[in-house]
């Protein structure tokens, strides 16, 4: 499925999201096996010292609104990073330090997408969408779009963009200063699922 992932700072914050806007399918929680738990549990003991400040500085992105399709293959991945993502980043960060996360979708972990990065990007753990704040943003999105009838794509992705543009500031940065309670409690559930 199609996602957008981001840790929001306040100037560029209206612009970034709209530039931004993805459709997003919502899936129920993963089930997770042991390895995965294991996983996710020494992910989070290595991350436990990371404070909020750390967090804003980490990233995701999805696609572009231009870019909007149900196949994302290597290629457009790539592209997407070069034409939209780097220069987001150059706009919200500058010469500023900012990691790079993204999920393990095959777009991008792919061979191609690797080499494509110079500099390694954060790891992160599969199915972990209480880790993740941007599953609660677009919990918010998917809330007040409840009475939206939009009677085709076009319509439906205006609704989005429109919808995401409401999201405020506070709302990101709370979600990013939740990020040590998220690491926490996925320690304390020794890698089960957290309530996030």
């Amino acid at each position: 499925g199609l996602q957008l992932e981001s840790v929001l700072q306040e100037p560029l914050r209206t612009d970034v999201c709209k530039t931004w806007v993805s459709v997003v399918a919502f899936l129920v929680k993963p089930l997770l096996n042991n390895r995965q738990r294991q996983k996710r549990l020494a992910w989070a003991k290595d991350k436990k010292d990371w404070t909020a400040a750390e967090w804003s500085k980490v990233m995701k992105r999805g696609e572009n609104p231009r870019c909007l399709r149900s196949k994302v293959n290597a290629a457009v991945y790539q592209d997407v990073l070069e034409h939209f993502m780097l220069p987001a980043a150059d706009q919200l960060y500058g010469d500023a330090d900012f990691i790079f996360k993204q999920d393990l979708a095959p777009a991008h972990s792919a061979k191609a997408t690797s080499t494509w990065f110079k500099d390694p990007v954060l790891n992160w753990p599969a199915n972990s969408p209480d880790l993740n704040p941007i599953e609660n943003l677009w919990g918010i999105v998917k809330r007040k779009m409840r009475h939206a009838r939009p009677n085709n794509a076009e319509a439906l992705k205006a609704t989005i963009r429109a919808t995401w543009a409401l999201i405020t500031p506070e709302q990101c940065h709370r979600l990013i200063d939740s990020m040590p309670r998220r690491i926490a409690a996925v320690i304390r559930a020794k890698g089960a699922l957290a309530k996030y």
